[in-house]
């Protein structure tokens, strides 16, 4: 019994791969450490730990600067002078601190004035300098670092602040502090100020660098409400939350872990930040409400595996380079008609078609193959005579389209010369080859005609409409009907028989060139936007919310009128205010109408190419989404309308 070619070749595939992969999996078995997460679970949680006892230990440090202080101060309450060297003793003897103010309430001393406020600080060099701050310009007591201990009746820390100016920080070398205020009570509670602790966020950051179990990892340090007291990256601490930058990178996770650390709970997490997976473990301070987080990418912590896999992928390429050679060998011996059919494939793909293939007497699929391959011959040779066919036929419609957007182009005016005091420009750009859009504007006696409008849908159907539309709009117009008997006329014609309901939005409008007044009717279309005195913000014309033409036959149409003297009206398709640009966003009502506003009315033209531009720039390129048209008129002061 004969064997078939996928049996033969999937009997060595299968060989040879199941002893390839029994020795990888003998070298992953001895390689590969199960316990690789415990391990890194273990001495992260150790060196946060760690972290956080150094922490610990810088607050503890402050806190007991600022007990031992309110003992001393509360003790000689009687002598004012002595806070000076209380104050310069703390930032002597306590090396977290970066100052130390002792704050009194206003007139608390008479003697020394409504200000009493020792202020000392540690400069860059390890000498103490000290003054008395506060006036009518720095109100100490109106500060957070004051306040909220007094408020609070208790001792607590600050969010971070900016209390100096850039004078002051030349010489504190530091610019974001926190600090931890302990309210003065006198034996019998009365209360008379708050002794305030500074310590610079640098120096937290100092005590953190060292946090770094891998090469890029780093920590976190936030405080109640997710503002950052630490961060490696020095721009975002006070001014940034954990929740905004959440925010920003769209990532809930990272929200998430920010709750948890406000609910001052510890534990782990994993996040992808930047296409790049950490584990994130957090752990709270809870003397202060604060939470600290330690972030390790998965690169580092994982370098020594990636190795390994590197070692393996090696070990597989030589594996499958010497398989390679050995399927060689094995198909070679099997695939030898199958070469000789690629042979005379070769020689049909020249172009002949009639040459015979040489006679395979096989049941397996080699046979099969070249059955169908003299099966495939046949059909090959009826293709290419329907595909010539089809070739030249898509040629003629392409041509005739062609054809068509040069009539419909033909059909608008190009002409804009309609006499003086007219000033007025249009352009019309179709989506496809042709489009749904339309524009007219004519004299008729003592007026002037124009219109806008878009068919519903785009190519060949709306383009028939588009040319119905324009046409009948002419023939109304010219019997110098009102916009909106034109607009009656246009919509019982095309809605009679509308079995597609396929309607047109119109613009319909008519210029009084003697007196200004223009009489227009809106049928379901984009309110134009009108330009109207100096200084005066664009704005869209008021518009009857009238139906479409073409949609309900008989519907009585409603006109309005408007003085057109000194404005500008701009008419336009939804080809602009709703074109599109790669990332799906809108050119929108507010950008054109801050493009139209954005400098003074030069001339119809000008304004119209300026917004074809202002379009243009904003797709960058994309796919036009709809036709689009825009027409701009203004009388001059040659019109008649214009003369006194």
């Amino acid at each position: 019994m004969h064997r078939s070619l996928s049996a033969r070749l999937s009997f060595w595939i299968v060989l040879a791969a199941a002893l390839l992969f029994l020795v990888l999996s003998v070298y992953l078995a001895r390689m590969y450490n199960t316990g690789i997460h415990d391990e890194v679970d273990k001495d992260a949680v150790q060196v946060l730990d760690n972290a956080v006892l150094r922490l610990d230990d810088i607050l503890d440090d402050v806190r007991r600067g600022a007990y031992t202080a309110s003992w001393f101060i509360l003790r000689d309450l009687d002598n004012p002078d002595q806070m000076v060297a209380y104050s310069n003793a703390v930032v002597r003897y306590n090396l977290p601190l970066n100052g130390c103010s002792i704050s009194f309430e206003p007139w608390f001393f008479r003697e020394k004035g409504e200000y009493y406020s020792i202020f000392s600080w540690r400069l860059p060099d390890g000498d103490i300098r000290w003054e008395q701050e506060g006036d009518n310009e720095y109100r100490y007591f109106e500060k957070e670092w004051y306040t909220k201990p007094k408020q609070e009746k208790k001792d607590c820390w600050t969010e971070p602040y900016s209390d100096h100016t850039d004078e002051d920080d030349l010489l504190m070398d530091t610019k974001m502090l926190i600090s931890y205020g302990k309210p003065l009570y006198k034996p019998d509670s009365t209360f008379v100020g708050v002794v305030s602790l500074d310590v610079s966020l640098r120096r937290l950051s100092e005590e953190l660098l060292d946090v770094r179990p891998y090469t890029n990892s780093y920590c976190i340090l936030i405080g109640k409400d997710g503002t950052y007291l630490e961060h490696p990256d020095t721009d975002k601490l006070m001014y940034h939350s954990i929740f905004s930058d959440a925010s920003e990178m769209s990532l809930p996770e990272l929200a998430e872990l920010g709750d948890a650390m406000e609910r001052q709970e510890e534990g782990k997490r994993e996040i992808v930040i930047d296409g790049e997976r950490y584990y994130i473990y957090f752990q709270p301070i809870p003397t202060t409400g604060w939470s600290m987080a330690l972030f390790c990418p998965e690169s580092d912590i994982f370098g020594g595996y990636h190795r390994l896999k590197r070692n393996l992928m090696l070990a597989i390429a030589g594996a499958l380079l010497l398989m390679f050679f050995l399927f060689v060998f094995l198909i070679r011996r099997e695939l030898m008609p199958l070469c000789r059919l690629a042979q005379e494939a070769d020689y049909i793909a020249s172009g002949n078609f009639d040459r015979p293939l040489p006679p395979v007497k096989r049941d397996d699929e080699i046979g099969v193959l070249n059955r169908s391959f003299m099966h495939m011959q046949t059909s090959l040779v009826q293709h290419i005579k329907q595909l010539t066919e089809t070739t030249a036929s898509r040629e003629r419609m392409e041509q005739e389209l062609q054809i068509a957007r040069n009539i419909q182009m033909g059909m608008v005016p190009h002409n804009f010369d309609l006499g003086s005091g007219i000033d007025i420009y249009a352009t019309m750009k179709p989506a496809r080859e042709v489009g749904g859009d339309l524009y007219d504007c004519f004299v008729q006696g003592d007026k002037l005609y124009i219109c806008v409008g878009d068919v519903s849908g785009k190519g060949v159907p709306a383009s028939l409409l588009m040319a119905v539309a324009r046409g009948m709009f002419r023939i109304v117009a010219r019997q110098q009907l009102p916009p909106a008997e034109i607009a009656r006329s246009i919509n019982n014609i095309i809605a009679e028989k509308n079995e597609q309901m396929i309607f047109v939005t119109m613009f319909i409008a008519s210029v009084d060139l003697k007196t200004g007044i223009m009489d227009y009717c809106n049928c379901g279309h984009n309110a134009p936007v009108l330009l109207s005195g100096k200084g005066k913000e664009p704005r869209f014309l008021d518009c009857v919310p009238n139906t479409a033409v073409g949609i309900l036959p008989g519907f009585e149409y409603e006109g309005q009128q408007l003085d057109l003297k000194d404005s500008v009206i701009f008419l336009y398709t939804d080809g602009l205010n709703e074109a599109e640009n790669a990332e799906h966003d809108q050119f929108g009502n507010e950008r054109m109408l801050a493009e139209l506003g954005g400098r003074p009315f030069d001339n119809a033209s000008k304004t119209v190419e300026r917004m074809s531009d202002a379009v243009t720039s904003f797709v960058d390129g994309a796919e036009p989404s709809d036709d689009l048209t825009m027409l701009c008129l203004k009388l001059t002061p040659d019109s008649p309308a214009a003369r006194p």
